[in-house]
């Protein structure tokens, strides 16, 4: 008996004992989870921020270094240096250390350690990955919302629609039943981003031939027609991610046209976000969108009848060229829309638009031929050469024994208004004289710290973490 119980005994706390451990192992994984979650979102918000201390450097940096790409040929006015393309390179010392623990340290400079350094580094074994995209060098649906540019934004949106989409590659896409189970060409797609944000109830028509008859009927109830529980928005786009709710936004058009690669936010084609008053940054964009922006029926007089819109031959060799200068010159390929003129135009000269349009030819791409001059185009608001707007892609990443923990914040930055940050000596003789000034005058620490607070690196205006 007193064996039987024994045994007894043994089985029931075994049991126990395995329930309690399960529970405990359990509880305990869930709070390094959230440990580490927290950790890395704390470095992806440090990364944020060492991200807005990078931009606001950039107009005394553009200032410092214009006259020497002056000298190389840049001599476009106001001349924006992309420093936030070589964040990798300035903010490395505030990020860990990626080598491996067992690897061999560099040799300190002057004897002193880089973790002796105020402020350097991160602790804990974690790091931040990151990157900074123009928004500005897209294509910018919100355009369409004609509380800014009127009817003539919402043409100039769907003119780069449809050469975003016209190749005749792309021709299957739209040829098969969408996300939605209907068929919708181009022109039905075009229009249903356009609707989405202009604030009318007329329907928009993306037919930019000059015969094509004016769109007065209502906007469809096609959404409701479907059983979805919802309808046109008929204002600006609050993020990325509202495209999903417009008819046609199959995944194969998502990854096609709007997000070609989740990894690298650079190679996204449309934004929700950016300057609605200004064309498409040509300094900074991607290949792609400037192929959509040449071939918009609203730049050339005849689309149908340039190669180069037409041809995926020179299509080819457009993409080629202008990827291989932009890596070169790490972004700044036209200093300003006179080059991106000379370039497609391959206007013969001594500029950087005019030597890139000699590559294009020596490619056997031909010029295309404009509706009209760049100054024209730039006052329409075709084409610009400024950026005020970046998105901040920061993730936190915290490697564990089995898995590794990523957050993302991803930050959007309106530098419209932001003002420059000067760098100015206190006066020696006054130090309480508080006069920032641009012209080489003194300030106090007060008054550059009041300066410092007037937002230099601009309003963040979107704010997602995951």
């Amino acid at each position: 008996m007193a064996l039987v119980m024994v045994l007894g005994a043994i089985t029931v706390l075994t049991v126990f004992l395995t329930e309690l451990q399960e529970e405990t192992s359990t509880e305990l994984s869930a709070a390094l989870a959230d440990r580490d979650a927290l950790r890395a979102e704390y470095y992806a918000k440090s990364a944020v921020n060492l991200s807005r201390m990078l931009i606001a450097a950039e107009p005394s940096v553009s200032t410092t270094i214009g006259p020497m790409l002056a000298m190389i040929g840049m001599k476009g006015s106001n001349i924006q240096v992309p420093i936030w393309k070589f964040s990798d390179m300035f903010l490395g010392p505030f990020n860990a250390q990626l080598a491996p623990p067992d690897a061999e340290p560099p040799p300190a400079p002057a004897g002193e350690s880089s973790a002796a350094g105020k402020n350097l580094g991160l602790t804990g074994g974690g790091r931040f990955e990151l990157k900074i995209v123009d928004e500005d060098s897209k294509i910018n649906i919100n355009r369409a919302a004609d509380d800014v540019g009127g009817l003539q934004a919402q043409i100039d949106v769907g003119g780069q629609l449809l050469g975003l989409m016209a190749p005749a590659q792309y021709n299957p896409l739209f040829e098969e039943r969408d996300g939605d189970g209907q068929f919708s060409d181009r022109r039905i797609i075009c229009g249903a981003l356009v609707d989405w944000a202009d604030p009318g109830d007329q329907a928009f028509s993306c037919d930019p031939s000059p015969d094509a008859p004016v769109s007065n009927g209502a906007e469809d109830s096609f959404y409701q027609m479907l059983g979805l529980p919802y309808q046109r928005k008929n204002a600006p786009y609050d993020s990325l991610a509202e495209l999903r709710l417009i008819r046609g936004m199959s995944d194969d058009f998502w990854a096609t046209f709007v997000e070609p690669d989740s990894n690298d936010p650079e190679k996204r084609v449309l934004t929700v976000w950016g300057n609605r008053k200004q064309g498409i940054n040509v300094v900074s964009a991607s290949p792609q969108a400037l192929l959509a922006l040449t071939c918009s029926p609203n730049m050339l007089a005849d689309p149908a009848a340039t190669p180069l819109c037409t041809d995926v031959n020179q299509m080819t060799a457009f993409l080629t060229v202008v990827s291989l200068v932009q890596g070169m010159t790490g972004g700044l390929i036209f200093p300003s829309t006179s080059d991106y003129v000379a370039a497609m135009t391959q206007k013969e000269g001594q500029s950087m638009g005019s030597m890139l349009g000699q590559q294009l030819k020596a490619m056997g791409v031909e010029p295309v031929k404009f509706k009209q001059n760049q100054s024209a185009m730039q006052k329409q608001g075709l084409i610009g050469n400024k950026t005020n707007f970046l998105s901040i892609y920061a993730d936190g990443v915290v490697p564990g024994n089995k898995r590794e923990t990523r957050v993302r914040v991803h930050a959007v930055l309106d530098l419209t208004g932001a003002t420059k940050i000067t760098e100015a000596e206190p006066k020696e003789s006054d130090p309480n004289q508080p006069v920032p000034s641009q012209t080489g005058a003194s300030a106090t620490p007060d008054a550059y710290e009041k300066q410092i607070r007037s937002n230099p690196a601009g309003t963040i205006i979107y704010y997602r973490i995951d």
